[in-house]
């Protein structure tokens, strides 16, 4: 199995979008996600800390053979993230967001920000951007929260789908 390659965020150059976790936990959600920005050649932003070493062999396996053709930039913590990031448009996905996903106008290069498996984004953080947090809507008696990796899915695909599925086939 390839070990990943961390890249420093200078050096990504263009891409569709940004895929961000901010502490994940669970290795096989990352590794789905990394399989997912390697399909669409999103770069994908890990906020530490992780509840994982970046060479688990969980993680590699949920990649596959494909982390060889994932741009993956790690964030010392999530202030440093945020800093490095101030000038893209970033969306917070979270269960406590009004906003629905679908109402949001995604633009190329935008940074799609997913909180921790066991409790989301920090409550402060949706606070302070409020306009740009978005749910995905759920069954109001059904669960607390679909899978990470699902629903990172679900948002990059959206956007994507609004920016025309750029250079993919």
């Amino acid at each position: 199995m390839t070990r990943p390659s961390v890249l420093p965020f200078a050096s990504l150059g263009e891409v569709p979008l940004h895929v961000a976790l901010v502490e994940p936990e669970i290795p096989p959600n990352t590794g789905n996600v990394a399989r997912l920005c390697a399909a669409t050649g999103c770069a994908l932003h890990l906020v530490e800390p992780l509840g994982f070493r970046i060479d688990d062999r969980e993680l590699k396996r949920a990649g596959l053979d494909y982390w060889d053709q994932v741009k993956l930039v790690v964030h010392p913590s999530l202030d440093a993230f945020l800093s490095e990031t101030a000038s893209l448009q970033r969306w917070f996905f979270s269960t406590r967001a009004q906003r629905v996903y679908s109402q949001a106008a995604f633009s190329a290069g935008d940074v799609l920000i997913f909180g921790k498996e066991t409790r989301g984004l920090p409550r402060d953080l949706l606070a302070r951007y409020p306009e740009r947090a978005l749910r995905i809507p759920m069954r109001p008696d059904g669960v607390r929260s679909i899978n990470l990796s699902t629903a990172a899915g679900i948002a990059t695909y959206a956007a994507l789908e609004k920016l025309g599925f750029p250079d993919l086939a």
